[in-house]
């Protein structure tokens, strides 16, 4: 039995594994409105298709700085509201006011182009999803037995899920049922697209406050029981000796994040170009006339259902893994993903684009849910906060290096024609579910 599992916590039930899991849904709205539109808006604001990566660098990078570090100060903070609620809570209040500002950004014109407006909100608002988003992972380590642990991360997938259908459609939905204007002067954001920006925050900041009130968390002493002490660091240095002292099963999940991260982070960014010149038949640049803006709405459906498949994917993820192995389950998971996103280069209907889109909605779901399963297993409890925000690493850094290196490849390799880093990010994720063949899965040997 490993360490992280030695601890025995009592099983709860299915609804408080709900009510600690709902405020991602609120999280992932908000992400998904950012994934769908972040390009978009930038592209409106000014930004050209070869330099939507470099923009989208400020998600990773926050990441990378402040996940280490919410989760470092989550591990020994305890108030009146627990140990990672505080942090819940003030991420959801920045990232409400985030979303909000983010398609005005050109209400600032005379201080600022609105391009380097939005990307600065861009930047805090991710600053402000990773606050709120850290503690959640380690939210499910500290409060479940090793035994449900794949099912409450399975829940966080199917919340998630929820959150990004929605978040993805309702540009789509505001514009096609309520006749709100997706049309707008050159420079403006249309008014569909803002208003689904208003709705997210509101529905990001309940979501969160609805776990904050409805979970209790264990108090420190319980989290320590039955753990060796070893001699403190402070801040930084303890955050850097435990990256270097960071677990086998770790480094092993660190190679198939990589290349399952650079994977998503070329279709969030380059999706919206690559359907409407590929599929629309738009010309290359041209980001306000109706038929681009039809291909970007299209784009959040497609993302929708993605994150629906998720959903209902994430309820059967724990069956699945218990009879087929989480690591069998996360490999034939990401080859579905895989499969999905290089079929994109043989569509031209639009309506079939959503088949694909159900391999992609797999491989998403399994690699929000299996990973973590997999890694909680191989961490001491009393760690499971820095090491959930050190696992971010393996997250950001694919998407950095594709954030330098993705724009200058599709401009230079693929002559500006975004659908082939499509075709990459598809390659990519069948390189990651090779993979995962490499990763010790404790727990999974454990209860086998």
């Amino acid at each position: 039995m490993s360490t992280a599992a030695s601890t025995q916590k009592p099983r709860l039930s299915g609804w408080q594994i709900w009510n600690m899991s709902f405020g991602f849904l609120g999280i992932q709205f908000g992400f998904a409105l950012q994934n769908g539109n972040a390009s978009r808006i930038l592209g409106i604001f000014g930004a050209e298709v070869e330099h939507l990566s470099w923009f989208w660098l400020a998600a990773p990078l926050t990441g990378m700085i402040i996940q280490p570090i919410i989760g470092y100060y989550s591990d020994r903070t305890w108030t009146l509201l627990g140990r990672r609620r505080p942090y819940f809570l003030a991420g959801a209040i920045l990232a409400s006011a985030a979303l909000i500002f983010m398609p005005n950004a050109s209400i600032l014109v005379n201080i600022l182009p609105p391009l380097y407006v939005g990307a600065g909100i861009l930047m805090i608002m991710d600053a402000s999803f990773n606050v709120a988003m850290e503690p959640f992972r380690a939210l499910i380590a500290d409060l479940l037995p090793a035994d449900q642990r794949t099912l409450g991360f399975s829940v966080q997938t199917f919340l998630i899920g929820l959150g990004a259908v929605v978040g993805s459609w309702l540009p789509y939905i505001f514009a096609e049922f309520f006749g709100v204007s997706k049309k707008a002067d050159p420079g403006q954001v249309p008014y569909n697209v803002t208003l689904s920006f208003y709705v997210g925050a509101t529905i990001f900041l309940i979501a969160i406050l609805w776990t904050v009130i409805t979970t209790q968390e264990y108090p420190p002493e319980v989290h320590g029981k039955g753990q060796e002490k070893e001699p403190e660091k402070k801040g930084l240095s303890q955050i850097l000796s435990d990256f270097a002292a960071m677990p086998k099963t770790m480094k092993q999940l660190g190679i198939v994040q990589f290349f399952s991260w650079f994977a998503l982070f070329s279709m969030w960014v380059f999706s919206t170009p690559a359907i409407a010149v590929h599929v629309y038949g738009v010309q290359a640049g041209d980001t306000s006339s109706a038929t681009y803006q039809d291909a970007a709405n299209w784009v959040g459906i497609m993302f929708g259902v993605y994150n629906g498949v998720s959903a209902l994917y994430a309820l059967l993820l724990p069956a699945i893994a218990k009879l087929l192995g989480r690591k069998t389950t996360h490999a034939l998971s990401l080859t579905a993903g895989g499969v999905g996103l290089i079929s994109i280069f043989f569509i031209h209907d639009p309506n079939l684009l959503l088949l694909s889109m159900v391999g992609v909605g797999i491989a998403w779901a399994s690699i929000l849910a299996m990973p973590y399963a997999i890694l909680a297993g191989a961490i001491p409890i009393h760690k499971m906060g820095i090491y959930m925000g050190v696992f971010n690493f393996f997250i950001t850094l694919p998407q950095i290096v594709n954030g330098v290196i993705g724009g200058p490849i599709v401009k230079y390799v693929y002559g500006s024609q975004a659908i082939y880093s499509l075709v990459m990010a598809g390659v990519f994720l069948l390189i990651a579910a090779f993979c995962v063949r490499f990763v010790e899965d404790k727990d999974d040997t454990a209860m086998a």
